[in-house]
């Protein structure tokens, strides 16, 4: 590689761009979290739009998530996880622990939180002792609850991707919203607008293949009814370069 292309590749590494040739990196620990809103006769799911100048997915349509933190396993809560999620999340190879199940159900809380200000929490007596990105939880007297939570799908990225991340996607009803910060969304947010769009409506169209791939999953759960914690789990991930679907056990 000469130095004009090595100083390309540098650049595009620091600029957060995808590349397929880059060498592996070991996944992160990531949650999403979809709204539902089952209100009218079609259901609703909430969507952001990202700020047009942001490096990752300019002016394009998402959901809240990002990085599980360290200490996210550590944040007190109002409620544990159910035993059904909870085993749910266990499934697949190797077996993920109760403390790192709690972490993922709550990092897709508090990703929810600061990226779109509306919170799934619960209240408490006396004030809560949280700071960082849960004051608001604090300001609210409330702790994150993650009892409405479902696990929908996990998503591991492609290797050789700059940025890789095993993601569980879970989802709860709007009715779990409990409190709303205002200000967190405007015009130089990382989201800059909130959009509840029917299942199938155009706005998705636009979503990354693997958000699709998910929204497919949650769409087939619902027309079944309730969402229930014993219906069959996908894990989509690539292998001999192509992706794979399998059902978690």
């Amino acid at each position: 590689m000469t130095d004009t292309s090595q100083a390309a590749e540098k650049a595009k590494i620091h600029e957060g761009k995808e590349a397929d040739h880059h060498p592996y990196f070991r996944p992160r620990d990531a949650a999403t979290l979809i709204l539902v809103d089952r209100s009218g006769s079609i259901p609703k799911v909430l969507v952001g739009k990202r700020h047009d100048k942001v490096v990752f997915m300019p002016g394009k349509f998402v959901f809240p998530g990002g990085r599980v933190d360290k200490d996210d396993y550590r944040v007190p809560v109002a409620a544990p996880i159910t035993a059904e999620l909870e085993a749910n999340l266990a499934k697949g190879s190797p077996k993920t622990p109760a403390s790192r199940a709690k972490s993922l159900a709550i990092a897709a809380i508090r990703e929810a939180c600061e990226e779109t200000g509306l919170c799934l929490g619960r209240k408490t007596e006396g004030k809560a002792k949280l700071e960082g990105a849960w004051k608001p939880f604090a300001d609210a007297g409330l702790l994150p609850d993650p009892s409405s939570l479902f696990l929908i799908a996990r998503a591991i990225t492609p290797p050789g991707r700059v940025k890789r991340f095993d993601t569980r996607f879970f989802t709860a009803d709007a009715s779990a919203i409990t409190h709303h910060v205002e200000g967190v969304i405007h015009a130089d947010a990382e989201l800059v607008e909130l959009v509840w769009v029917e299942l199938g409506s155009k706005p998705l169209a636009d979503l990354h293949p693997m958000t699709r791939n998910v929204l497919n999953e949650l769409d087939t759960r619902l027309a079944t009814g309730p969402l229930r914690h014993d219906a069959p789990v996908p894990f989509f991930h690539f292998y001999g370069g192509k992706m794979q679907k399998d059902i978690l056990s």
